[in-house]
């Protein structure tokens, strides 16, 4: 079905959410996590559509607003999540699709960046925690610029990486607090890249 769906959907999308990104061949085969910045409700859209495997990801509830959405959002790889508790729920899902070899989207940030110039937000502990349970290697990306219709949304795929000084620790708070500064740190040299790739200019004022 999402194979279907994203078929049908990427022409139209694409007309008025054009996307370039660079890096796909970073996308390694088997599980993965996924952390991109997060800049708008488009961000797990345009990465689901403008790459081929299909993804999970972690999405707040208040999106599941109807049962036509939530089937619709399920199908696309969705998964549910209360921001305002430790939904467990939600992360023994993303443990099965981890366990499963396949590909989780988290983002750090835990919500959308309202930072006029996009700068990375403090981020929350739950991606860490979930890549050194499950051993999973992470793939930081950055999403260049707010998506908009009819404009150029670029996104920069840096190369994966894992917390693999961190595996069979206990994860206390101060361990999670190191394990999220090397997503953290991960996340802006990605960001950094970007900005080398899409030469990103900014006038006197520091405007883009």
């Amino acid at each position: 079905m999402f194979y279907f769906i994203r078929g049908i959907a990427f022409v139209p999308m694409f007309l008025v959410y054009p996307t370039k990104i660079v890096g796909r061949k970073n996308l390694k085969k088997g599980k993965l996590i996924l952390t991109p910045n997060h800049t708008s409700n488009m961000d797990s859209i345009l990465l689901l559509l403008n790459t081929y495997e299909k993804k999970y990801f972690l999405a707040k509830k208040e999106l599941f607003i109807s049962k036509s959405r939530s089937w619709f959002l399920k199908k696309m790889g969705a998964i549910k999540i209360d921001r305002q508790i430790a939904d467990v729920g939600a992360i023994k899902q993303s443990f099965k699709v981890l366990k499963e070899n396949k590909k989780l989207v988290i983002f750090p940030e835990g919500t959308r960046n309202k930072d006029e110039f996009l700068e990375l937000q403090q981020i929350k502990n739950g991606t860490a925690m979930i890549a050194i349970k499950t051993q999973t290697p992470i793939v930081p990306i950055w999403i260049y610029n707010r998506p908009k219709p009819f404009k150029l949304t670029k996104i920069f795929i840096g190369e994966q990486y894992d917390l693999s000084k961190f595996y069979n620790q206990k994860l206390t708070d101060e361990v999670l607090a190191q394990a999220s500064e090397i997503v953290a740190s991960k996340i802006n040299e990605a960001k950094l890249q970007a900005e080398k790739i899409f030469n990103k200019k900014r006038d006197k004022n520091g405007k883009i």
